[in-house]
């Protein structure tokens, strides 16, 4: 129960600190799990962290379960994921009643019109540093341009668009051996 009860408060802290996307959260857990606990070796943490974002979920919430069940069981993997999601629950809750109230003031509406201008921002810059590190051959620039040309324009599910550059990259693989 009590190495139960470290998962979580372990998790509860990395949660409470962690802003932003589950990247963030790498740096809080080589300190406080790597370096502080033990727990896993740095080399497993990220192999734990690339696998993470492997799976279908959030990467905060997968990499603490991979870790509490490495530490601790199915009860570890649980104490681990409720550790990491309380606090931005929590968060969200104050948040979401605070704006509840303010939905309709004409500031809030302001406000909320620049964020998603600066996300949309965000994004973008997320796409052009993507692209700049990922397509380098003239196949990569087809599949990327199709891609968008399909997602963008055609409107076909992102899931379909990745089925299809996963065969794609099986073909070009075939072609190049």
């Amino acid at each position: 129960m009590k190495n139960l009860l470290s998962l979580y408060v372990s998790f509860l802290k990395i949660g409470a600190l962690m802003f932003g996307s589950g990247y963030t959260m790498l740096p809080l857990l080589t300190r406080e799990i790597v370096e502080y606990r033990g727990w896993i070796t740095q080399d497993e943490l990220l192999d734990t962290f690339a696998l993470s974002q492997c799976v279908p979920g959030v990467i905060a919430v997968n990499t603490a379960t991979f870790i509490g069940q490495k530490r601790g069981g199915w009860g570890g993997a649980a104490a681990a994921a409720l550790g990491v999601i309380t606090a931005p629950i929590l968060c969200i809750l104050l948040v979401a009643t605070a704006l509840m109230q303010l939905w309709n003031n004409p500031v809030m509406v302001s406000a909320f019109h620049g964020v998603r201008v600066a996300v949309a921002a965000v994004i973008a810059s997320a796409v052009i540093s993507l692209i700049r590190s990922n397509v380098r051959r003239w196949h990569d620039i087809a599949l990327c341009i199709a891609g968008f040309a399909l997602t963008a324009l055609l409107h076909l599910s992102p899931v379909f668009v990745i089925l299809l550059a996963v065969v794609a990259g099986f073909v070009m693989w075939g072609m190049r051996k």
